[in-house]
């Protein structure tokens, strides 16, 4: 008999952290030809200062300091003004920082790509795989092929793992994708006009940080709570200003009409928020984006977000499959789905994933719920290509699904509503739930997909159930007089979502003698004599009283079958 499969250790759900911070956005309209010129100016004026700071930010490497920050920045307070700099040499150190993020993400999928390379190369050609390792590769061709693909792999993690310790980073102000496409034109259908004026709006700098204290709460980029916006110009543009202290005003208002009260609370308290300018060539718009930081919201305890019950959520390519479930994690009406579309540019796809999630949360306040429960997904590890091998389309599926972006916008979503998410280990989530709640929710009226009984899985997991119905009990006149006999186990008990072992021997409901947990322990049962009375079960010497009348004692018969006993009444 085969060993029974390991299942692999699940994580316990977590209530997720909420948002800490806030961005909101709102158009400069009404702009004079003056205002434009005065922006781009100011624009290309920092832009320029910002891309020569990154140069020696990157060059400097591991050697950076306090003392060579402290140069660079009083090089460009020469250039522009004291706080410019400090806006400038912060956006510096985090795009430095994030390079670097991403450098060593790099790393790691180019290990993991040789190591699948060398199991699968170390296996003979058409070697069948196990379920958790990769087989060899199918023909002679393709083993020669993917030798070649080792060694370039090989070379490419040396010299990425070279530049990481040497401390170089390759950064691109503008955006490396917009920076090939200028190779590509006609493929965008951009003229190379069209491409120079997005190049050169891309990387102008126009963000300026906010300081608690001061008036408005910047002391840059300023806006009163009545929606005037001024500018403080660089040294160098101090003649195009037409306000006192080297400012410029711009001739618009704006009114923040998402979260304008909580902005004008903020300003009006001298409080920090931060602004970013920047212009959108396809439309020949200017836009105002303010931003601020959020003290960290504590998040409510996990048996709170269980109280009312809780939405079951499958992610899936083209939409979010939800169900209700009730405090006993019994799915509640007909499941609900919610569709989005992932192609197209990327601004299509982010608002099909708001919309979708709009729609999803709304629903959800109507079914006066606390929590939302959603897989912990995290696809970083499975989108490689050596993995995978010629899975092209599930690569490619797996890849689109915005994972990290729906996660942030689903917390920060869902914290306005008052709703609290709820994330849960996937594994077996789709298996276990088509399993148990696909056919039972099936019925001539509804029809139950495996992304449904997914999210009732998830669901049941995030209210601390096991995923597998209860089953249930026995009838009365059998054995434990319908009692605790069901697939239900509390949450602390281990193991309580695999599958039930299998109980040698016949199937039947009833234990025979000999079978039982404490058949070598006579004490330990209810018997009427003792073990050092009764070898064996049997009937008592003492006649036994039938309908008030005495009836002799029944004979027993006793025989011994392949090891087990059999005990038979004689008529």
């Amino acid at each position: 008999m085969s060993e029974k499969k390991q299942l692999r250790a699940l994580d316990a759900p977590f209530v997720a952290l909420g948002p800490t911070g806030v961005a909101i956005r709102d158009r400069l309209k009404h702009l004079t030809p003056q205002d434009e010129k005065v922006l781009r100016l100011v624009g290309e004026h920092l832009g320029r200062l910002a891309s020569r700071d990154l140069a020696v930010r990157c060059r400097d490497g591991l050697e950076h300091s306090t003392d060579t920050w402290a140069v660079r920045k009083r090089e460009l307070t020469n250039e522009s003004s004291s706080r410019w700099a400090g806006s400038i040499t912060k956006a510096t150190h985090d795009q430095w920082a994030l390079a670097r993020r991403c450098q060593l993400a790099h790393i790691q999928s180019l290990e993991a790509g040789v190591r699948t390379l060398m199991h699968r190369l170390s296996q003979p050609v058409g070697e069948k795989g196990a379920e958790k390792a990769p087989g060899g590769y199918r023909t002679r061709q393709e083993w020669h092929a993917k030798t070649r693909r080792l060694h370039v792999l090989e070379h490419r993690l040396e010299q990425a793992g070279a530049e990481r310790e040497a401390g170089r980073v390759h950064v691109v102000r503008g955006g490396r994708r917009l920076l090939n496409t200028r190779h590509h034109l006609d493929a965008a259908q951009l003229t190379e006009a069209e491409w120079r004026r997005r190049w050169e709006a891309e990387r102008w700098f126009l963000a300026a940080d906010g300081e608690s204290g001061k008036r408005f709460g910047n002391e840059t980029v300023r806006v009163t709570p009545d929606g005037e916006v001024s500018i403080k110009l660089p040294a160098p543009l101090a003649g195009h200003a037409n306000a006192p202290h080297g400012r410029y005003v711009l001739a618009c208002r704006v009114g923040f009409a998402h979260r304008g009260a909580e902005w004008a609370d903020r300003v009006e308290a001298d409080r920090a928020v931060a602004y970013h300018i920047h212009l959108d060539v396809q439309r020949g718009r200017w836009y105002l984006t303010a931003s601020w930081q959020r003290p960290a919201v504590k998040t409510i305890p996990l048996e709170a977000a269980r109280a009312h019950g809780m939405i079951g959520v499958d992610t899936n390519a083209d939409h979010f499959a939800a169900y209700e479930l009730d405090v006993h994690a019994n799915p509640v009406g007909d499941p609900h789905r919610f569709f989005y579309d992932l192609t197209g540019t990327a601004q299509h796809r982010d608002a099909q994933i708001r919309h979708a999630l709009t729609r999803l949360l709304h629903w959800a306040r109507a079914c006066s719920v606390n929590a939302i429960a959603i897989e912990n997904l995290d696809f970083a590890a499975e989108k490689t290509r050596e993995k995978h091998g010629r899975r092209k389309r599930f690569r490619q599926l797996i890849s689109g699904m915005p994972t990290g972006k729906l996660k942030a916008r689903l917390v920060s979503m869902a914290a306005e509503q008052g709703l609290a998410i709820v994330a849960v280990d996937p594994a077996y989530t789709s298996k276990w739930g088509a399993q148990h709640w696909q056919k039972p929710l099936t019925s001539n009226t509804r029809k139950t997909t495996r992304h449904d009984a997914a999210a009732v899985a998830n669901g049941r997991r995030a209210l601390g159930h096991p995923i597998r119905r209860r089953t249930a009990p026995p009838r009365h006149h059998q054995s434990d007089g319908a009692g605790h006999r069901t697939a239900q186990a509390p949450s602390g008990t281990r193991g309580r979502e695999e599958t039930r072992p299998r109980v040698p021997g016949p199937r039947t409901r009833s234990v025979r003698a000999g079978c039982g947990a404490n058949a070598g322990d006579q004490n330990a049962q209810h018997r009427s004599g003792r073990s050092a009375e009764h070898g064996f079960w049997q009937q008592d010497s003492r006649s036994v009283s039938r309908n008030g009348v005495q009836v002799a004692p029944v004979p027993v018969v006793e025989a011994v079958d392949a090891g087990v006993e059999i005990t038979a009444r004689v008529r």
